[in-house]
């Protein structure tokens, strides 16, 4: 498995990716999910991916040896947009040529991409890119994408983020999805790779790869989990008595009433038993109607 996490803002863009790979707990490995492709003061494209890595490695290499795609490659297009159906037709090349084989083995056609950049003369753009070459694009209301693992950095993301986040601020909001994600599932791992992009800079200024020695995110590691402890315990426990109203647990709501109880019968009453008393009573018994099929 993987995290890989991409943030569109009006400032730039952020890619973040972790390197590990696993296929069982006794076959860890060490990947770079990041790829950067860059020409001159012209264009500047990140890809970050997730699934299997043979498909993955495939697709990459196809769009490093810049093969035409339909005439167009990733150093020739016009914008980003078809930059993104590029990457899309290299997806589609490695399926026409491996899928048969891989349905033989019992394996899916499984490849997951963030691809983002800047075109000179257009704003930076980012792509989520899906294993039938199709894509969606962010938008200032949903300015990130995450594939692989996504659901343990998904919380911090959605609560702090927008399009107007400056770049220093989501930065250090991803790496906090990040760290976030690899406390909770061994399948993602360090070293991270780091791309923090300014807007119209064709170029990566500021590329780093982290590590467990790396001092930011040993104090983001620690910090936010000492911060989340104190927001736990800052917050009240549930108040059942009504003492206290900020904290009482115990107010009826509003649409709907108590959960009912039901109580066991002091005596249950068999159909049997219950036919002697009807006897007894001299009330006729009624007898269960018929079921009747066609």
């Amino acid at each position: 498995m993987t995290y890989c996490v991409g943030l569109c803002l009006k400032d730039g863009l952020v890619f973040l990716s972790d390197t590990r790979t696993n296929a069982g707990v006794d076959q860890i490995g060490t990947f770079r999910k990041m790829t950067l492709f860059q020409k001159n003061n012209d264009r500047f494209f990140t890809l970050m991916s997730a699934g299997n890595l043979a498909i993955t490695q495939a697709v990459k290499e196809i769009l490093l040896q810049g093969q035409l795609l339909n005439g167009e490659n990733l150093w020739t297009v016009k914008n980003s947009h078809d930059a993104a159906v590029v990457v899309g037709d290299a997806i589609k090349q490695v399926y026409e040529r491996d899928h048969q084989a891989l349905e033989k083995a019992g394996i899916d056609f499984n490849c997951n991409l963030i691809f983002g950049g800047q075109v000179k003369g257009e704003r930076a753009r980012l792509f989520n890119i899906y294993s039938a070459g199709n894509f969606i694009e962010a938008t200032p209301e949903t300015c990130y994408f995450q594939i692989g693992e996504s659901k343990y950095g998904k919380p911090i993301l959605d609560r702090v983020l927008n399009h107007a986040t400056p770049l220093n601020l989501a930065t250090k909001c991803a790496l906090i999805s990040m760290d976030s994600t690899l406390n909770s599932n061994i399948s993602v791992g360090l070293p991270l790779d780091l791309l923090v992009y300014e807007r119209n800079a064709l170029k990566a200024t500021k590329l780093v790869t982290l590590d467990e020695s790396n001092p930011y995110f040993q104090m983001i590691h620690q910090h936010w989990g000492e911060k989340l402890r104190d927001a736990f315990n800052s917050i009240a426990e549930p108040n059942w008595s009504g003492k206290y109203k900020s904290s009482a647990i115990s107010a009826p709501a509003k649409k709907m009433g108590a959960v009912p109880i039901n109580h066991q019968p002091s005596k249950v009453i068999t159909p049997k038993a219950k036919s002697r008393i009807a006897t007894k009573s001299g009330k006729p018994v009624k007898k269960p109607a018929s079921k009747v099929e066609n």
